[in-house]
């Protein structure tokens, strides 16, 4: 595959990237070697099968090793991490379906209800691994029917199988509320937080109550889901046409190296690869290849 969006190690290669063909997914294929992905969760799904090397997942229960053949289901908001479990690192295609997407196959083709989402973490399902290959090579080919209907397909195969109606939010103790408090004020103060300390005062508690509450409702402490949330506002800032100097310091990193490092080591590609992918994808309508 042609690289427009390249990962900075020597004989990687990525693409990130959005098919108008299917609104509300966005698609990475990729060779990681010596890349990481630091700490972070999404806001919709996360459906990944690897077809060659070992990539391991590291996620709150334990790290899970991704193998050929099985597929990764990783539900909205988990915090996870990932690298190479081989030494000749790992390659992948990964589906990022928007939560509205799930719902809407879970509501057609299955008998979940409620919020749909995923039971297991990692199965071994070669033929479904298939399928979401197959997603990626229809939108490269700009074949627009046969990339939406695998990836109907692929997500209630899986939903069937692996599939459950997630558990309602139960009451919020005080630490959550405290712990929801920060966050909102995180998100509102982004490019000028508070230090832990004043944070905690202003909320009327003790920095290491803080962070444990934190981390007990996010799965990450304040700082490394600051760093999540700046990326994420990074992404629509680009996709808006906000040169990446600009971007960075509308989120709060210090400059654009400081933007660069994080976002990609949490999407995967770099700011300007992914802004640039987008732009063309969008403004030519190119369908295919890069």
């Amino acid at each position: 595959m042609a690289d427009s969006a390249a990962a900075d190690g020597k004989d990687e290669w990525a693409r990130h990237w959005q098919y108008p063909g299917v609104p509300g997914l966005d698609l990475l294929r990729a060779r990681y070697v010596s890349h990481s992905f630091s700490r972070h969760s999404h806001e919709g799904f996360v459906l990944g099968a690897v077809f060659r090397g070992i990539e391991d997942v590291i996620m709150p229960q334990g790290t899970i090793q991704a193998r050929p053949g099985t597929v990764v289901m990783i539900n909205p908001e988990v915090p996870h991490s990932a690298r190479a479990g081989v030494p000749e690192g790992w390659s992948y295609a990964t589906l990022y379906p928007s939560a509205h997407v799930i719902a809407g196959i879970a509501e057609d083709m299955t008998t979940l209800r409620g919020t749909a989402g995923f039971a297991e973490t990692i199965v071994e399902d070669p033929d479904t691994a298939q399928l979401i290959r197959a997603v990626h090579q229809a939108a490269e080919e700009g074949n627009a029917l046969a990339a939406d209907s695998l990836l109907r397909i692929a997500v209630a195969r899986l939903l069937r199988r692996y599939g459950q109606s997630l558990p309602a939010r139960t009451p919020v103790a005080t630490g959550a509320r405290t712990a929801a408090l920060a966050k909102n004020l995180l998100q509102e103060r982004m490019a000028e937080p508070p230090s832990l300390d004043q944070l905690a005062q202003e909320l009327g508690t003790g920095p290491f109550s803080l962070l444990r509450a934190f981390k007990a409702a996010y799965g990450m402490p304040p700082h490394t889901w600051l760093t999540n949330a700046r990326v994420r506002t990074a992404r629509r800032l680009l996709e808006a046409g906000t040169a990446p100097a600009e971007a960075a310091a509308a989120v709060g990193f210090t400059d654009q190296p400081h933007l660069n490092r994080h976002f990609t080591r949490i999407v995967g590609v770099p700011p300007g690869a992914y802004q640039r992918e987008r732009a063309r994808t969008y403004k030519t309508g190119d369908e295919g290849r890069p």
